[in-house]
């Protein structure tokens, strides 16, 4: 419903970005259509501007933010509030809102839109953020970096460059980039094919390992590091991919063999923690009071005598991840037998990627129907376990009709970001999402970019996004010479185990 108002509802003024409210305008009590959905959205208080377009056709556009006395007035094709303005109204609303008045012009005709509020938290959050910038593509993946970007502006660089390493026709992919309590100092990333192998960066030093061994299933592959140890569990895997020619998922990545082990970066001592062969264990997790290990894993034997990779590609849809975790002694460096923890196959599902939030009460996963790269599943879901009370919800405030996966927690567990494929079932972008001490959260919001088109334009997906204190200071090309070096092998150990 929409009625006019013909009387002036202020006196003009002078406004940041040169535009005027306007005097005469039909008011409706509808949203206005924006890109991002910033509409009551809760962000944290250190957050880069916010910017957004209308959704649709406009002649012109003017936005009103307010908090208190404070108030920024801009407008045009994109909404862009200038940095510093914005940084005196997020704090001015702190613990409370931003009032956002939008206006529309439309054939000479001003429409004022429904006002919305940006909740704006006085939890901050963590200053960086790092992810793989990948195409969507299959067989390819030389156009691939790791990017850190800062939450607080929008400045992003390369932390290291697939292409570095590439030779003509021998290429390179790098992935699964983790870092130790959130420190950029203390980081991991692998290199596969040309020139692969394990980067360590700690506090300065920089090695490359090679982690294959004769005595394990494969290198390391998804890492997690003790929370103050010198010791990273990864998972080892045996990956293969498939198409799909009438399934709605295009793609299905799985494990033919997946097992646990765990590499001593001190003593460059790697060993099996788990490996029965007909337990797949995957993405494991640790508890932030380092004494409890967490992992996903699916129980599935073989009954043919053909290839595994050739039967599992049969069977895909058979694959159900439980979840699990095992003790772990930090004096002892020994682990204890499994225990589940939450039984997806009983809900005939598949659980992946436990994530504990930095208070140890909450772990947060993603659940699809089946497999293990739920990636790729248009109907994985974020669901949540209170390790309290044993509850375990599915996060409808989180999720869409669409793909959630990768997720990370802040290091004061009061937000977490995630991947979502909501807009168009094609690339996965983060989204930032508030949780509280009991486990309520806000609307998730889209990662804030200098222009609000920006993420529709780009023909990149983000993958693994990671949460960091500060960036990674190590330049590109002093990664790819260590990458170029020959690997420092492991060695094979028979321990950390009971």
């Amino acid at each position: 419903m929409k009625r006019l108002l013909l009387f002036a509802t202020m006196a003009l003024m002078l406004v940041a970005c040169g535009n005027e409210i306007p005097q005469k305008f039909w008011e409706t009590d509808k949203l206005p259509n924006i890109y991002p959905d910033y509409t009551n959205v809760t962000v944290p208080v250190n957050i880069a501007p916010l910017t957004f377009q209308i959704d649709g056709k406009a002649d012109d556009v003017v936005a009103r933010l307010s908090a208190g006395q404070e108030e920024i007035i801009c407008g045009g094709p994109q909404i862009q509030p200038d940095a510093d303005d914005w940084k005196r109204l997020a704090e001015k609303a702190k613990g409370d809102a931003i009032k956002v008045e939008v206006y529309v012009s439309q054939k000479g005709n001003w429409t004022r839109f429904k006002p919305f509020n940006i909740f704006v938290s006085p939890d901050s959050i963590d200053p960086y953020i790092s992810y793989r910038l990948i195409p969507p593509s299959y067989v390819t993946y030389e156009q691939l970096t790791i990017n850190q970007r800062c939450l607080e502006n929008y400045d992003e660089s390369v932390i290291y460059d697939n292409m570095l390493c590439t030779e003509g026709s021998k290429g390179q992919c790098i992935n699964c980039h983790n870092y130790q309590q959130y420190n950029p100092d203390r980081m991991q990333f692998h290199a596969r094919h040309n020139k692969g192998g394990t980067i360590i960066a700690y506090d300065g030093t920089l090695k490359k390992i090679g982690m294959s061994n004769d005595s394990i299933l494969s290198a390391g592959v998804y890492p997690t590091w003790h929370p103050w140890l010198k010791l990273i569990v990864y998972s080892t895997n045996m990956t293969g991919q498939i198409f799909h020619s009438v399934n709605p998922n295009k793609i299905e990545v799985f494990d033919s063999e997946s097992d646990l082990i765990a590499y001593d970066v001190e003593k460059n001592e790697v060993t099996n923690i788990e490996n029965d062969s007909t337990e797949m264990e995957c993405f494991p997790f640790w508890a932030p009071d380092g004494k409890t290990l967490y992992y996903c894993s699916a129980h599935f034997e073989y009954r043919d005598t053909i290839e595994k990779g050739k039967e599992f590609t049969t069977r895909t849809q058979e694959a159900k991840y439980n979840l699990y975790k095992k003790s772990f002694d930090p004096e002892t460096m020994q682990f204890g037998a499994r225990q589940l923890v939450f039984a997806a196959d009983s809900l005939d599902k598949s659980a992946t990627l436990p994530r504990i939030s930095p208070d140890g009460r909450f772990l947060m996963f993603t659940l699809a129907p089946y497999g293990v790269f739920h990636i790729w599943h248009h109907d994985a879901d974020l669901w949540m376990l209170d390790l309290q009370t044993g509850q375990a919800r599915n996060m409808e405030e989180l999720n869409s009709p669409d793909t959630e996966s990768y997720h990370s927690w802040s290091s004061n567990g009061r937000w977490v970001v995630f991947s979502s494929r909501r807009y168009d079932g094609n690339y996965t972008r983060p989204f930032i999402a508030h949780i509280d001490s009991n486990g309520h959260c806000g609307k998730p919001f889209e990662l804030p970019s200098a222009h609000p088109d920006y993420h529709r334009q780009l023909l990149k997906s983000y993958n693994v996004p990671e949460f960091m204190r500060g960036p990674v200071t190590i330049t590109p090309q002093q990664f790819a010479d260590v990458l170029k070096q020959e690997a420092d092998p492991v060695k094979y150990v028979e321990r950390l185990r009971k």
